[in-house]
């Protein structure tokens, strides 16, 4: 039998790159998909290369793809994610087009992979979600299932690479100590989109909808990784050893001890959530310190979606 036909839509950017390398490496047959600035070029995929195709619609709807990874902008996604879904491919969508609407799922798979399932009953559409939150809820959820999470604050430092390919390149031409690291985020109030998304997002996987996150997120000169410090108020008291030893159990998160600690260059290409620095917090009763640094390409955004991927095409073939 023949194995499950996968479309990339947004192939030739910085998250699209990743997920063909990602698909490669588990033998997927797959296509690409891109603007029709890239249509008709030839872009690595393995050990061999791959044609990019237009992402018109008339291709989308086409019938020929099961599933299709959405990495395109919220415009894209909400013109394009409806047609493939009604020629009746799955979608993983990686833009914030589908994840705070109700109900669609928003899935981190070490987290709430039976929300994905869920949407196989439906109209077969997942949401990804942001490159911070998905690190974020991985080291929160075996918090919380060992002593239910209070409040949590996170500030974040995020590589250029969540703002593309092309702010990667002006990072590399700019001269050291001259970077602009202007956010690229819009505001909302005196919060901007991404700390609300942050928030939002968080309590949506956790399905805590009254947890109290504050966030403060900010640009950092570094091409790939982000990393979060993390601060935790817990109903229960729970011991940094204790902690150490959850965590140390929790999948797709590796705790590294000191004198080693967490980096953005030590978590690039990798698949692990790095996590380290866990310590109480004395500022704050039951509380806990924590930091963490996670590749935002592959698990924060590529990974994981392949993973929603993986756990539908399982829910498939079961049913």
């Amino acid at each position: 039998m023949a194995g499950p036909r996968i479309g990339v839509v947004g192939a030739t950017g910085a998250v699209g790159t990743v997920t063909l390398q990602l698909l490669a490496e588990r033998g997927y047959e797959t296509r690409a998909f891109a603007s029709a600035r890239s249509a008709g070029s030839r872009i690595p995929f393995g050990d061999d290369e791959i044609l990019v195709e237009e992402a018109t619609p008339e291709a989308i709807a086409a019938g020929d793809v099961d599933l299709f990874l959405f990495s395109v902008g919220t415009g894209a996604s909400r013109e394009l994610v409806p047609i493939a879904s009604a020629a009746g491919a799955i979608c993983v969508d990686k833009s914030s087009a589908y994840r705070l609407v109700d109900g669609y799922p928003l899935v981190v798979p070490e987290v709430n992979a039976a929300r994905a399932l869920e949407s196989l009953e439906r109209d077969r559409i997942v949401a990804n979600p942001n490159c911070c939150t998905i690190p974020l809820t991985c080291v929160l959820q075996p918090l919380h299932e060992a002593a239910t999470l209070r409040r949590v604050h996170v500030a974040t430092y995020q590589s250029v690479s969540g703002a593309g390919a092309q702010r990667m390149e002006q990072l590399r031409a700019e001269p050291s100590g001259e970077h602009n690291l202007a956010m690229d985020w819009t505001w909302e109030g005196p919060d901007s989109d991404e700390e609300a998304k942050l928030r939002a997002e968080t309590r949506k996987i956790l399905e805590l909808p009254d947890l109290p996150i504050s966030a403060t997120c900010v640009r950092v000169p570094v091409l790939v990784g982000h990393s979060e410090a993390i601060w935790v108020e817990l109903e229960e008291s729970l011991s940094a050893a204790e902690a150490t030893e959850i965590l140390e159990e929790a999948p797709s998160v590796r705790v590294l001890r000191l004198p080693e600690f967490p980096t953005p260059r030590d978590a690039a290409g990798g698949d692990e959530v790095l996590v380290g620095r866990i310590r109480e917090d004395e500022a704050a009763p039951n509380g806990l310190a924590l930091f963490l640094s996670c590749d935002n390409l592959r698990k924060g955004a590529a990974l994981n979606a392949i993973q929603i991927a993986e756990v539908l095409l399982a829910g498939v073939a079961a049913a």
